[in-house]
């Protein structure tokens, strides 16, 4: 009876392994094409990235691409609008498959969710008022300047510009309302939200302090997903060897994608 008893517990607990190991190695890449759509969470008010156009539809690079990877798919794209700082948090809340809004790959990101090969860039920089002189980031001990929060760009003014009084905003909407508004004189962002400002306000002479960094931008999606990574992985070498995502890029930003991000294998 002793015996029977420790076969029927061996036998129930590899029925249960079994199970696990299967929960364990399920990926999302059935569920999208079984729903029929896939969800990607895109951080609108960003220019030249994701915006509303003048029929206030969405549209930019990260939007046209986002159509471009869900028609390949097969599926219908579901836009999930989220801020700068909620991009990561929604896909870890499962409210998002995949997320494509200028996320930046840095190794802090890397530790909780994956990312794709790259298939876009962008560029950090520093930007104000003409009258303001700013050459590097010891010029900004002292001054005041604005940024979007968890961004690459907090993180890097945070780390170089330690005597700086920064404030940060929640979107780059309200960023670029700032700016304009004169609330701040100063901000860390990306040329194409410069040339908002620029566009919104061309009297107050704002301009190009100094680049920061360039940064490559992948497709976010959550770890343990081997499937969907390994389908959206080749989706972006497809596409980036076709020319696809070099021509949506240029499309909106008015230049090639760097040939590192281009020649990827």
């Amino acid at each position: 009876m002793q015996v029977k008893k420790i076969l029927t517990r061996s036998c129930i607990a590899a029925l249960m392994f079994g199970v696990f190991s299967h929960a364990a190695m399920a990926d999302q890449l059935d569920d999208i094409k079984k729903a029929g759509k896939v969800r990607v969470a895109i951080a609108m008010g960003t220019p030249l990235f994701s915006y509303a156009d003048d029929k206030m539809q969405p549209t930019g690079s990260d939007v046209d691409t986002a159509r471009q990877l869900a028609k390949d798919l097969g599926v219908q794209l579901e836009i999930v609008s989220v801020t700068n700082a909620a991009r990561v948090p929604t896909l870890q809340a499962n409210r998002a498959d995949l997320v494509i809004a200028d996320l930046s790959i840095t190794p802090e990101r890397q530790k909780v969710i994956d990312f794709s090969t790259p298939y876009a860039v962008i560029t950090i920089i520093v930007g104000g008022l003409k009258n303001i002189a700013v050459k590097d980031y010891k010029d900004l001990d002292g001054k005041r300047i604005g940024l979007t929060r968890a961004t690459v760009n907090d993180t890097l003014t945070t780390a170089q510009a330690k005597g700086a009084d920064i404030v940060r905003y929640e979107d780059d909407a309200t960023l670029i309302t700032s700016m304009v508004t004169g609330q701040i004189d100063l901000f860390s962002s990306t040329p194409s939200n410069l040339q908002e400002m620029q566009k919104r306000a061309a009297g107050k002479n704002i301009e190009l302090k100094f680049a920061q960094k360039d940064f490559e931008l992948g497709i976010a999606l959550n770890k343990n997903q081997p499937r969907l990574k390994e389908w959206v992985d080749t989706w972006v070498k497809t596409n980036m060897k076709s020319g696809n995502l070099n021509t949506i890029y240029k499309k909106y930003h008015g230049r090639d994608l760097p040939a590192s991000v281009q020649n990827v294998q």
